[in-house]
């Protein structure tokens, strides 16, 4: 591999990471607008496992945000992260898949501001990432949900 394409391979990996970041963050701020952005315009998602819905972005987006108003504080942390080029079906030389763990703790906001029993839950995303003219984009994320601790009796999926 030549110096040149080194660096691009460098670039593009802080590119995908930046965009697995750039996931966590909306969700966790509740930014909807930007999670949408993320996504290429056929780009979906699953969270089935999670006691979810799969669908494409817009859908998910109004799903997230009914589900994660109960919560008052809602923070993913995405680790382990494995970033592999070239790896989706349609591969023209422009696409990534990332497996990446996460623990996911929230807290319940109770109506009079305090706080409630945490939920914390974890297992792994797989991300599918298509390069666009607009940069790194998702087309596909997965959550695969491994475990889940806590929460509120009759509280939905996540």
């Amino acid at each position: 591999m030549t110096q040149r394409a080194e660096f691009a391979t460098v670039r593009d990996r802080l590119a995908v990471d930046d965009l697995v970041t750039a996931y966590a963050v909306a969700v966790d701020d509740g930014d909807w607008a930007a999670y949408r952005d993320l996504f290429t315009a056929d780009g979906r998602a699953d969270y089935r496992s999670a006691g979810g819905i799969e669908g494409d972005a817009d859908e998910i987006a109004a799903w997230l945000a009914e589900s994660l108003a109960l919560f008052g504080m809602c923070q993913h942390l995405i680790v382990n992260r494995q970033v592999r080029f070239g790896a989706l079906d349609q591969d023209t030389g422009d696409t990534a898949r990332v497996r990446a763990d996460y623990v996911n703790p929230l807290r319940f906001a109770e109506a009079d501001g305090s706080a409630a029993p945490d939920l914390v839950c974890g297992g792994r995303y797989d991300f599918g990432v298509l390069r666009t003219p607009d940069g790194w984009r998702l087309n596909e994320v997965v959550v695969h949900e491994k475990w889940r601790r806590g929460g509120a009796p009759g509280a939905h999926g996540l």
